[in-house]
Formats: structure tokens, C-alpha cells, sequence
């Protein structure tokens, strides 16, 4: 177990609660899978809420000088912890059937990233989840939206076990963590994109020790 896997988890929400919540989760369960298949996983949370993000300007300085975004705000460390991450768990709430704007502009600022090496994020794990306040409140749009993120990067898609399909969906009935732990089943589903990002990361690095996951 000398060989860890960074799994990096990012909450969309402007605010504390619901999201982060979900993404501890699924970090959590992330570890434990790690433990059943005797791979050493290392987690870190990114919570956008309170945190400066500006909008991409599509201004291309960063292909020009083949050099990270020149934009001064909290992006600056969060890139480092990007390009350092095997494997993403990425939650946002249910903003009119789409992510929060904070994600989205969170995921826009990646594109110096891919420009100055692709490698930094091609060819890694992710998993996503959404969190949304009425029952069926937009969860597979946010899941999708955050899907095609990675799919744009190059990277490796998983969601959680046959039965959820493409992400982890969670009914906090507006009830923020209260509300997300009453939903049993769609905490189940987070659980599993945490057990899933580390399944396949570690596969892919020939990382599978015990291999009981």
C-alpha cells in the first residue's frame, strides 16, 4: 500500500450544507473501498462556497503563454490540487435543472489546464452527483451536465452500480443534511460513485492490492 490515490471531491453549492455533506460521503465510502481492495486512497474536499471563482473570458492568454489562468482569485489554488487529483467526485445542487453557477464556472477555468497538458486531466476518473430539492428537481440534468464536463476533458466516466446508472441523485427536500440523510436511497448512490471512482482509478494503476472491493 505504498502507492496512494488522490481522490479530489469538489461541492458546487454557494452555501454549507446539503452538498458538502453528499460529497463527505462519498469520499468516505471512497477510503473504504480502498481499504477492501488494499490500495492506500488519500481524499481532499473543495467546497466553492464563500470562494472567489470568476467566469472565464475566453481571452486565450492562457494558450498564448501555455501558462495557468491569469485571473487572480481562489482558482489559483485549486489548479494545483486538479492537476494532482487520479480520481474527482464532483457534487453541485439543482439550479434551475442545470448546476450552480459556481460549478460552472469552476469547470470553465479548467480550460488552461487541458491547453497547457492534457495529460493533467485526460485519462482521469470521475464521478458525479447532484442534489436537488423536490423529488424529481433537475438531479439527471446537473448529473449530465457534469458528466459532458469530463467527457470534454478526455476523462474516464463511472457512475454507481446497475440500478442508479449515471450518477449519484440525492431528495434533500430542501432540508439541507437532514433531508439528504432521510433520502437512504440516494445516499446509497453516492456512496457507490465514491467506491466506483476508486475502483476504476486504482484498476487502471495496476493498484489492486487485495482486491476484495
Amino acid at each position: 500500500m505504498d502507492e496512494a490515490l488522490f481522490i479530489l471531491g469538489v461541492s458546487g453549492s454557494p452555501r454549507h450544507g446539503a452538498t458538502e455533506y453528499c460529497v463527505k460521503e462519498a469520499l468516505l465510502a471512497a477510503q473504504e473501498q480502498g481499504k477492501a481492495m488494499g490500495v492506500r486512497v488519500e481524499t481532499k474536499m473543495i467546497s466553492l462556497a464563500q470562494k472567489k471563482v470568476s467566469f472565464c473570458l475566453h481571452c486565450d492568454r492562457c494558450i498564448r503563454e501555455k501558462a495557468l489562468c491569469h485571473i487572480k482569485d481562489d482558482m489559483q489554488e485549486f489548479y494545483p490540487l486538479i492537476i494532482e487529483a487520479q480520481g474527482f467526485v464532483v457534487a453541485s445542487p439543482v439550479y434551475n435543472m442545470n448546476v450552480s453557477a459556481q460549478l460552472q464556472a469552476f469547470f470553465n477555468r479548467w480550460r488552461p489546464i487541458y491547453h497547457l497538458n492534457p495529460s493533467h486531466v485526460r485519462g482521469k476518473v470521475g464521478g458525479a452527483i447532484a442534489i436537488g430539492g423536490t423529488r424529481n428537481g433537475g438531479q439527471e440534468m446537473a448529473v449530465s451536465a457534469i458528466v459532458h464536463h469530463y467527457l470534454t476533458r478526455g476523462m474516464i466516466v463511472v457512475g454507481p452500480e446497475p440500478g442508479y446508472y449515471s450518477g449519484g441523485m440525492v431528495w434533500s427536500q430542501d432540508k439541507k443534511e437532514d433531508g439528504c440523510r432521510n433520502d437512504m436511497r440516494g445516499m446509497e448512490s453516492v456512496r457507490q460513485v465514491g467506491r466506483r471512482v476508486v475502483e476504476v482509478s486504482a484498476k487502471m494503476r495496476g493498484l489492486t492490492g487485495n482486491e476484495r472491493g
